[in-house]
C-alpha cells in the first residue's frame, strides 16, 4: 500500500486513478478537499475495495501519525500543495502553511514511522515529493533548458514556497537518512484541471463565447507535460529512482501561451463548432501582465531518460485534442466545479 497526498486534485487524482489501473495496488488518498480538490474526480473508484479515502489536512501533525500508523504504507507519494501563482500573489499566507509547514509535518510523520519498520521494509520505504520547475526561476530564450543542478531562483511566493519544501526534502535525506525522491514537473495539462489554469480557463471560456484573457504579450513559453505522461513518470522515479536523488520531467513542447491558445481555438473549431463565437480566435483579448511574470521555463529531462529509459508517450497535438475531447464530453464536471466563487476569482484577476 501506498500513501498519497492531494489526491483528489489535478495531478493527484490522475495518478491514484493511473496506479490503480497500472498496479493494482491499494492506496491510502488524503486530500483536504479545498476549492481544487474535487472527490467527484475519484467518482470512478467508487465502490473500489483498493481506494481509502482519508479528508484531511497535511498540517495535522496527529491525523499524519495515524494514518502511518494504521495503514503501514511502504511509500509517500506526496503532491498536496497550494499550486497557482496568482493565488500565491494574492494571499501567500496559505501557500507558506500548506506548502512548507505542511511539508515538514509530513517530513517529520514519515521520518518517526520509517524509524519503526524493520531492516528490509525500511530499506524498500520511500518518500516521494512532488515539485514543480518554477522553482528554478526563469530562462531567457536562448538558454539552454533547466537541468536538475541549476540554481534554485524562485520569482513568487508560490514557486519559493515549493522551493523551500525541496529544500526540506533534501535536508531530511541528508541529515536523518530518511529515503527521499524529489521530482520537478513542467507545466502539467490534461483531464481534471481546475479551471483556474490557462487550458481549461481558455477551453471553458471559448466554449461559452467570452473573451480568451492572455497575460501582457502572450510570448511566455512553457514546456508542456500532459498528465498521463507525468503518472508514468513518477512510478518510474518510485520503482526505481536512486534515493537522494531529483529527477526533471517534461514534456518536449515548448511553446508560448499565445500559440496554446490558438491551437485550442483551431482545436474547438473543429471539435465544437456550435460555439457562440467562431472562429473562437476572435475572443483572444490580451490583460495587463502578472507581477513577477516567468518569461520561460523550459526542462531538460536527459536523466530520467538515460537512468530510468522514460520518455513522455504524447505529443503536445495528441495530448492537448485528448484534453480538449475530455472537456467536451464533461460538461458537467466543469459546470459544478466553475462556482460563483471561481467566477468572481476570474473577474479579480482578469477584469482588466
Amino acid at each position: 500500500m501506498i500513501l498519497v497526498t492531494g489526491g483528489a486534485g489535478f495531478i493527484g487524482s490522475n495518478y491514484v486513478i493511473d496506479w490503480l489501473r497500472e498496479t493494482g495496488e491499494p492506496v491510502v488518498n488524503l486530500d483536504k478537499l479545498t476549492y481544487a480538490g474535487n472527490a467527484e474526480n475519484l467518482a470512478g473508484l467508487a465502490g473500489d475495495a483498493r481506494h481509502h479515502f482519508v479528508q484531511g489536512d497535511i498540517c495535522d501533525a496527529d491525523l499524519m501519525g495515524e494514518l502511518l500508523r494504521r495503514y503501514q504504507p511502504r511509500a509517500v507519494v506526496h503532491f498536496a500543495a497550494e499550486s497557482h501563482v496568482d493565488r500565491s500573489i494574492h494571499g501567500p499566507a496559505e501557500f507558506i502553511h500548506t506548502n512548507i509547514n505542511g511539508t515538514f509535518t509530513l517530513l517529520e510523520a514519515a521520518r518517526a514511522h520509517w524509524a519503526t519498520l524493520q531492516s528490509e521494509e525500511k530499506a524498500a520505504f520511500r518518500f516521494l515529493h512532488v515539485s514543480t520547475d518554477e522553482v528554478y526561476g526563469s530562462l531567457g530564450l536562448d538558454d539552454p533548458a533547466f537541468a536538475e543542478t541549476h540554481p534554485y531562483q524562485p520569482n513568487s511566493p508560490y514557486s519559493a514556497s515549493k522551493a523551500a519544501s525541496d529544500h526540506l526534502v533534501r535536508a531530511y535525506h541528508h541529515t536523518y537518512g530518511l529515503p527521499t525522491l524529489t521530482t520537478n514537473c513542467s507545466n502539467n495539462y490534461g483531464p481534471y484541471q481546475f479551471p483556474e489554469k490557462l487550458i481549461p480557463l481558455i477551453l471553458l471560456n471559448a466554449i461559452a463565447g467570452k473573451p480568451l484573457p492572455i497575460y501582457g504579450d502572450g510570448l511566455n513559453v512553457r514546456d508542456w507535460l500532459y498528465v498521463g505522461d507525468h503518472c508514468t513518470a513518477i512510478r518510474a522515479v518510485l520503482a526505481r529512482g536512486r534515493i537522494g536523488e531529483t529527477y526533471n520531467i517534461g514534456g518536449c513542447a515548448e511553446m508560448t501561451n499565445l500559440a496554446v491558445v490558438k491551437t485550442l481555438c483551431g482545436l474547438l473549431d473543429r471539435l465544437h463548432p456550435a460555439s457562440p463565437v467562431v472562429p473562437h480566435a476572435q475572443l483572444i483579448s490580451y490583460v495587463k501582465d502578472r507581477p513577477g511574470h516567468d518569461r520561460r521555463y523550459a526542462m531538460n529531462a536527459d536523466k530520467l531518460e538515460r537512468e530510468l529509459g522514460w520518455l513522455p508517450a504524447e505529443s503536445f497535438a495528441s495530448g492537448i485534442e485528448k484534453t480538449v475531447r475530455w472537456y467536451l464530453d464533461n460538461r458537467e464536471w466543469s459546470d459544478r466545479v466553475t462556482s460563483g466563487a471561481y467566477r468572481d476569482w476570474v473577474a479579480q484577476h482578469y477584469s482588466d
